[in-house]
């Protein structure tokens, strides 16, 4: 390892740098447009030369540490090469227990998205605190003559404890990143610290110093800004806020965790916006842009970095040697270890997740190998006896872990129940740490437009609370809330939060106001002004990526709402929950006021605070927030950012008004640049998920339907159960086990018209993986269309003749629904298999498409 000093910048050389960097990228001497179209479906071609003697070198704070290193090495020098690669490799909760731990001596485990003590998402903070405990004390368990190297535990607390019923849930990035407010980052990393630490975890994968560069990546909403010199602003303070202030005795202690800056590099700039695609960008964009966040963590003592799924310039992450070696370890002088992500060693080249000596080399310190630690490990081990990984590599990477290790002072740590805050559950949604967050949200807000001066409005008056997201604590908080999409929550999930009603509601009524809550819109008595809340519905990662910028494609109904209290003559204020800028011209429209409010996490009452005067009349606090990414001025102008050649957006970088400003907004154009038909998916199932405005349902053979909305589902008679598996992603797709008669199907919303796909002789297309056959051979492909209105195709001898144990695509042409006696314009159950006990299948895809590689004969007349 090189030592910490000998490439260092001083603290304010290498601000100087960074100041140097977002001038000229201001100044246009990095051109941040958006990537040349393909030519012939091909990428362009971009130079892939980097150079470390080009990136920056923020200086580690920590000198060497003669004594520290001695205990490493006295300790390495005991290892075997097995317990040495079980440092390395760590695996998630819902696939290792304790005795693994014990047997195969794995330095780390992680509870990702989805994984709960008991697979119950809502499981009590002592569930946790207990699992944490029993993962500690097999680490620490000698006997067979195991070292006792403790287990650190890793978890996305990634706007606050979020996976933990109770805890005080801060917004999300992009809010906090309107706020301008760095120091308020230190103290919510403190508080996420602290709740984090009761229920027994030393690590947290966060912060997210993405620089987001297309809004239509379904983690537009991890970024705190489209802006590089906002995002370098808050991460140093967010890491010293989680971890400490490195240098003092605060840093590590038991009141704060570990955390890990993410997702090196470039995630946030992918080719369409896609999650987990290619990065095709200049050194350097890369570096002036992408990595403005890691200066600053780095100097901050960050003892983690996690390397991103995404690729460079065609080179996936996982397997980048020269920006995880070269640049990270070497230039950029990072002493802390570096973690993957979801099996995204997977996806090197010529690697599997099971396999990948190449990650390694490449790096890698630690693979996160949540369901395939154990092949991982087996193979790992293997390579380093065999020479292919280099001894003094595995040797590095153990140390960079056990380093942290010595630092936390875990060595000499009881378990984490005993340590100064575990089981304080009374830390969780504390009142002074919900108050940070409520003035996260207040600061937050970003106000569009106020016509007239409606806000801020008058407590006493009589309030009608509509819309959606007004009640529900769910919507406000977004996905990584309980469950790793945010969905399948109840309010009952959320014991210390205030949704948005509940804050305008407590304070009209102490001033002596009527406030009155109908989702619909549909009052008793008429109010004098409306707040209606709508938006984004809980999104995570690539689930969350879209076609273009148009909110819902126009067909939320909200619009109608606004329209309808318009029409009554009632001044209507609308607040928008979303993980980023959508092109809502039509609503911003119909509204008196328009406030932008992303995801605003547990204190909706914060909201209040801002757009309710209090009893004596007074403004209680003005806006502050300010746009920290631009919003779109028509539908397909998602990736038009500050610094741009031709920035040309509807409301600018760093907008947002004040009460003293005036508010008024002429009409705003109503084209969307689009035709929203023309991007319409027929996609009705994809990576595990029901496409928006259907849902997945399991129906039991009495009859009876539940919606699924976990990864884990059975109906009430067991006849049919579902669990999430990965297929090509973390959970991307559901395999369904029946054991009695019973139906999987999808349910829309609203009829889907596929007349002009039947006429055009397109498939039903699933892409699905048989693993057993029903005991009597029988299986249905059924659709429906309205009450006396469905076809139902055999498709047990289609089953049959597939590859089983293996992927593939099973086609049934549309014409053949039709035949059968579906009306394929007004379909509400566009896809469902029933079956009886036996039938084992895993389905990670149904769409309308003409690619497939088997298909089910029917007649077509």
């Amino acid at each position: 390892m090189k030592s910490s000093t000998r490439f260092a910048l001083s603290p304010r050389s290498s601000m100087r740098w960074g100041l140097l960097s977002i001038a000229l990228l201001a100044a246009g001497a990095c051109d941040r447009s958006p990537e040349p179209a393909t030519t012939a479906g091909k990428p362009p071609v971009r130079s892939t030369t980097i150079d470390p003697a080009n990136w920056p070198q923020p200086q580690w704070p920590f000198a060497e540490d003669a004594a520290l290193e001695q205990r490493i090495d006295a300790l390495l020098a005991t290892m075997t090469v097995e317990e040495k690669v079980g440092q390395i490799v760590q695996g998630d909760i819902s696939d290792v227990t304790p005795d693994d731990v014990r047997k195969y001596r794995l330095g780390s485990i992680l509870a990702g998205g989805g994984s709960d003590p008991g697979k119950k998402y809502n499981a009590t903070p002592q569930a946790w605190l207990d699992l944490a405990d029993a993962f500690w004390e097999a680490s620490m368990d000698t006997r067979g003559g195991g070292k006792a190297i403790p287990v650190i535990f890793g978890i996305d607390a990634v706007h606050g404890q979020s996976n933990i019923v109770g805890a005080t849930l801060f917004p999300h990035n992009i809010g906090l990143g309107a706020t301008r407010n760095p120091e308020l980052m230190r103290r919510i990393g403190e508080v996420t610290a602290a709740e984090t630490r009761t229920t027994g975890m030393e690590w947290t994968f966060a912060p997210t110093v993405t620089v987001p560069q297309d809004d239509r990546w379904g983690r537009s909403y991890e970024g705190y800004s489209e802006n590089p010199e906002v995002v370098a602003s808050f991460a140093g303070l967010m890491v010293e806020g989680l971890q400490g202030k490195a240098g003092t005795p605060e840093f590590l202690d038991d009141r704060h965790v570990m955390a890990s800056v993410k997702h090196f590099l470039g995630d946030g700039g992918t080719r369409d916006g896609k999650d987990q695609g290619d990065t095709q960008v200049s050194e350097e964009v890369l570096r002036d842009v992408h990595a403005a966040g890691y200066v600053p963590a780095i100097a901050a003592g960050a003892q983690t970095v996690m390397a991103s799924y995404n690729s460079i310039n065609g080179e996936k992450m996982h397997g980048h040697r020269v920006l995880l070696t070269d640049v990270l370890k070497g230039r950029m002088n990072f002493g802390g270890f570096i973690v993957g992500d979801w099996n995204g060693h997977g996806q090197v080249r010529g690697c599997s997740n099971t396999d990948c000596p190449a990650t390694f080399i490449a790096g890698l310190d630690m693979a996160m190998a949540p369901d395939s630690w154990r092949g991982l490990y087996e193979s790992t081990v293997a390579h380093v006896k065999s020479g292919k990984i280099p001894m003094e590599r595995l040797d590095d990477a153990a140390r960079r872990i056990l380093r942290t290790k010595f630092r936390m002072g875990l060595f000499d740590k009881p378990r984490p129940s005993e340590r100064a805050l575990g089981g304080k559950f009374e830390l969780l949604g504390a009142p002074d740490h919900r108050a940070v967050a409520r003035q996260a949200v207040r600061e937050s807000l970003v106000l569009l437009k106020n016509q007239g001066g409606v806000l801020p409005l008058d407590p006493k008056v009589k309030l009608l609370v509509a819309g959606a997201g007004a009640d529900n604590v769910g919507q406000q908080a977004g996905g990584w809330t309980l469950t790793w999409q945010g969905d399948g929550t109840t309010r009952a999930d959320f014991p210390n939060a205030d949704s948005i009603w509940d804050g305008l509601k407590a304070q009209v009524e102490a001033a002596d106001g009527r406030a009155e809550f109908a989702v619909d819109g549909k009052y008793a008595s008429k109010p004098d002004v409306a707040i209606v809340v709508f938006g984004e519905e809980p999104y995570a990662e690539f689930q969350g990526d879209l076609a273009n910028l148009m909110y819902k494609s126009g067909k939320s109904g909200d619009l109608e709402l606004i329209k309808r209290l318009k029409a009554d003559g009632i001044p209507v204020v609308t607040v928008f929950l979303s993980g980023r800028p959508l092109w809502v011209n039509r609503e911003i429209n119909a509204s008196d006021a328009f406030v932008a409010a992303w995801l605003p996490g547990s204190e909706g009452a914060g909201i209040a605070d801002v757009l309710l005067r209090n009893a004596a009349g007074e403004v209680q606090h003005d806006f502050k927030g300010k746009l920290s990414f631009s919003w779109p001025r028509r539908a397909d102008q998602y990736a038009n950012n500050v610094g741009q050649k031709n920035y040309d957006p509807l409301f600018a970088f760093g907008h947002g008004l004040r009460y003293a400003d005036k508010g008024d907004l002429a009409v705003l154009p109503e084209d969307p640049g689009i035709d929203p038909n023309a991007s319409r998916s027929n996609t009705f199932f994809d990576r595990g998920v029901a496409s928006t405005g259907l849902h997945l349902q399991l129906v039991g053979g009495d009859g009876v339907a539940i919606d699924v909305v976990h990864p884990q589902a059975a109906t009430a008679d067991g006849a049919l159960a579902m669990n999430a598996i990965d297929h090509k992603v973390q959970e991307g797709a559901r395999r369904f086990a029946w054991s009695g008669d019973a139906t999987a199907q999808l349910r829309s919303n609203a009829p889907i018209d596929l007349v002009r796909e039947t006429n055009g002789d397109v498939y039903l297309v699933a892409t699905l993986r048989v693993d057993a056959l029903p005991a009597d051979g029988q299986a249905a492909l059924v659709v429906g269309c309205g009450e006396k209105c469905r076809a139902q195709l055999p498709i047990g001898e289609a089953l049959a003749a597939l590859p089983h144990g293996e992927w593939t695509r099973l086609g049934i042409q549309l014409k053949c629904l039709r035949v059968a006696g579906a009306d394929t314009g007004k379909l509400d159950v566009p896809f469902a298999i029933r079956a009886g006990a036996g039938l084992e299948l895993a389905l990670a895809q149904m769409a309308a498409s003409t690619d497939f590689q088997h298909k089910v004969d029917c007649p077509i007349r």
